[in-house]
């Protein structure tokens, strides 16, 4: 009888194990799925980032031709030849605010892709954040000046 119970004990133990393992297992598929839907969801995250990012950048090219042809049109109404001097100066000068705010925001889309997040306005608690707002406030401050 002894033995009978050192064996039912031994086996209720095993089974103990046993199912401790499974659950372990189990945990693991758990957490392998839930790791595979973050990248997923992330990946999904970035190539929506990519579109909107695309699609802003379009925008500012038809935003700037149609500035520049606005511009381009009053000049040319004033008498004013619109491809030399201060009109050229004009045009060259919209390109260039136009090229840097793209790389502005290429900059801005680059640490959101870099970091993983969808909104740069998501803390992450770095001080990288505040150091890029601050110098896109220095841009807006210097293009408001110039």
């Amino acid at each position: 009888m002894a033995q009978l119970a050192s064996l039912a004990s031994l086996a209720g133990t095993g089974l103990a194990v046993f199912g401790q393992v499974r659950q372990g297992q189990q945990q693991q598929a758990t957490a392998r799925a839930q790791e595979e839907n973050l990248r997923a969801q992330q990946a999904a995250q970035q190539d929506q980032v990519a579109v909107q990012s695309a699609v802003q950048d379009r925008e500012r090219q038809d935003r700037l031709a149609r500035t520049i042809a606005s511009a381009r049109a009053r000049l040319a109404a004033g008498g004013v030849a619109p491809d030399e001097g201060s009109a050229a100066a004009l045009t060259t000068g919209l390109r260039r605010d136009a090229a840097q705010d793209a790389a502005e925001e290429a900059a801005v889309t680059g640490a959101r892709l870099a970091a993983g997040r969808r909104s740069l306005l998501t803390p992450d608690g770095s001080l990288s954040s505040f150091l890029r707002a601050g110098q896109t406030l220095g841009g807006a401050v210097r293009s408001l000046l110039d």
